[in-house]
């Protein structure tokens, strides 16, 4: 059996995030004979969340799940998203109580596919433990059948990254860092056959602070005061990894990290 193409996508930034992937992400998948794409959502909506709006765009894209992280419940309508739509996720390590779900299997060229949200907790809010959380996560993917597993951690700390990646290496496919909005230069497969990247980075504006209009940010530094943050519209990037995945054994073969350029998209 060919490998699964995967392509993960960093956290889509704002408007122009988007409507950048509305753009570029069609003719990409086929070019580079992508079957699945995960993009990290919780920050589409005006920089901070994610609505109705940003999920269809992301859908529409081409994006097939959409994952999240701490930002997730900016947005008072999206327990109504969560509850509606299981390609859209949350941290499973988020109260069971709170609407959503924290991992979906999905079906692509034949091959079963789980997908597992997760959120740090060094730097973060408090939460159930993550890595005591993802074996509960593994077990369900396993008894629904997937035969590749990708994960987003969505976490602030590199260490506590890495430490997932040792805890996880030859029990998932490609574990995924999101949260830092910096995509990072250490995309590697671990031994036991796991591909990896501390941050995959972001789709958005990459002269800006994190993906937002630099002089709110700066203002904010230097005056120690909270400011309204805007998504940046000019130079514009797409970046992520794309990773091969072997359906019989679920291991890596190939990860590559991408960063593409677009084109400046007017608001």
């Amino acid at each position: 059996m060919a490998p699964l193409r995967i392509l993960m996508l960093g956290d889509v930034i704002g408007r122009p995030g988007r409507k950048m992937l509305r753009v570029m992400l069609p003719g990409f998948r086929d070019r580079h004979g992508i079957h699945l794409t995960v993009a990290n959502g919780e920050n589409s909506s005006g920089g901070m969340g994610i609505q109705r709006d940003a999920m269809d765009d992301l859908f529409a894209a081409g994006v097939d799940v959409i994952t999240t992280g701490n930002h997730v419940w900016h947005r008072r309508t999206v327990g109504d998203l969560l509850k509606s739509e299981p390609r859209l996720l949350r941290p499973a390590n988020y109260p069971a109580r709170l609407p959503g779900n924290g991992r979906v299997t999905v079906e692509k060229s034949g091959v079963k596919v789980g997908i597992v949200n997760l959120l740090g907790r060094v730097f973060m809010d408090p939460m159930d433990n993550p890595f005591e959380v993802v074996e509960r996560e593994l077990a369900a993917l396993k008894e629904a059948g997937a035969q590749v597993i990708l994960v987003d951690f969505h976490a602030e700390a590199t260490a506590e990254k890495e430490a997932m990646a040792f805890h996880l290496n030859g029990r998932v496919s490609l574990l995924a860092g999101t949260h830092t909005h910096v995509q990072t230069s250490d995309e590697k497969i671990f031994p036991d056959g796991m591909g990896y990247i501390t941050d995959l980075g972001r789709c958005g504006s990459f002269f800006s602070v994190l993906g937002v209009e630099y002089p709110a940010s700066l203002e904010g530094f230097l005056t120690c005061t909270g400011k309204k943050f805007t998504p940046a519209k000019d130079s514009l990037m797409m970046e992520g990894v794309i990773a091969d995945i072997d359906p019989a054994t679920g291991r890596a073969v190939r990860i590559e990290r991408i960063r593409q350029q677009a084109e400046a998209q007017d608001e």
